[in-house]
């Protein structure tokens, strides 16, 4: 019998080595135009010759991120066939749709999970995931995303990042208090055993968002999937095993 198309980021997708193979073929270079910059020509350059932006183009994924997202998910398990999932900061959708393939949203089934994803760009639709399109830090966002959600969550997913500045202090920063706000939204959301992942910067995480976590979380630890550019200072922070709301826990999120 034949075999049906694969899920965009479901189980079985393109190993690591066949990704691998695909840098090795000869690589692609771009000669700086006149309208365009060196900055331009080098970002272009490395898209072309990036394994995993080709891999994401033949198996239908939206961008070379949900790969990253599929090697933690793979290790750690996190999205597990009827998880409930937030994904903050979700355009272009590359992340819904791995969350979508491998906690079953878009089944009619009991075993059917739920994914919903929130972007200030817009986001085309995503089968098996709600998309709110609106900044998450703006004033109600978070109560759109609970009221979407009908209820508590197993996961929530952070992948926001601010406009870099070039200044390596000032974006380490920005990122930081994006992570900030995603975890004490996580906080307030998650289902106890639940699981936390967020974009930091290399630097690692600031002592305040740490202890936050560790007293939240049975476990926390830094993640540097394979698929993020090693030249990158992206590294992830996960927390696993929620322990719970506390009665104290609304004043120290106020």
């Amino acid at each position: 019998m034949a075999k049906g198309p694969k899920k965009p980021g479901g189980k079985g997708t393109t190993s690591k080595s066949a990704i691998g193979g695909s840098a090795r073929a000869m690589k692609v270079r771009v000669k700086t135009a006149r309208k365009r910059s060196n900055s331009s020509a080098r970002w272009l350059e490395r898209q072309l010759n990036d394994p995993y932006v080709h891999a994401a183009k033949r198996e239908g994924l939206r961008s070379r991120a949900a790969f990253k997202l599929m090697e933690i998910d793979d290790r750690y398990h996190l999205l597990k066939p009827g998880a409930r999932v937030v994904d903050l900061g979700c355009a272009p959708g590359g992340w819904c749709q791995v969350a979508a393939a491998r906690v079953k949203s878009a089944e009619a089934s009991s075993r059917a999970g739920q994914v919903i994803g929130i972007d200030y760009l817009e986001t085309e639709p995503v089968p098996g995931a709600i998309i709110l399109q609106m900044d998450f830090l703006d004033e109600g966002a978070d109560d759109r995303v609970k009221e979407a959600l009908g209820g508590e969550a197993d996961v929530v997913l952070s992948d926001m990042a601010a406009p870099t500045t070039g200044h390596k202090q000032t974006d380490h920063l920005r990122i930081m208090h994006l992570c900030e706000v995603a975890a004490q939204f996580a906080v307030e959301v998650l289902a106890p055993g639940g699981s936390f992942l967020a974009k930091v910067l290399r630097g690692g995480t600031e002592n305040e968002l740490l202890t936050l976590l560790k007293q939240h979380f049975s476990t926390v630890r830094h993640v540097k999937p394979e698929a993020s550019r090693a030249d990158s200072a992206e590294m992830y922070v996960l927390a696993q095993g929620f322990k719970g709301r506390r009665e104290s826990d609304d004043e120290e999120l106020a």
